[in-house]
């Protein structure tokens, strides 16, 4: 019976691991790995690179809010 007992578990080991477990290690592995380098590069830039310039304000918009605040704008 020790023989049967070893051959079964031999043709049990042989078939190979679940293909459903591949596939899931096959996606899940590498979009584990982006998002962690996409958190780790944000991280960085946060750290290191200079603040964003700000977008020079047009003399028009610049004129409507002095309007609105009841400035007199020079000029006219």
């Amino acid at each position: 019976m020790d023989g049967e007992d070893f051959a079964r578990k031999a043709a049990a080991e042989a078939k190979g691991m679940n293909p459903g477990l591949i596939v899931l290690l096959v996606i899940g592995v590498p979009l584990v790995g982006l998002l962690v380098a996409n958190y780790v590069m944000y991280v960085y830039a946060q750290k290191n690179l200079p603040p964003r310039k700000k977008k020079p304000v047009s003399k028009k918009k610049l004129k409507r809010e002095k309007l609105k605040q009841g400035v007199s704008v020079p000029g006219e």
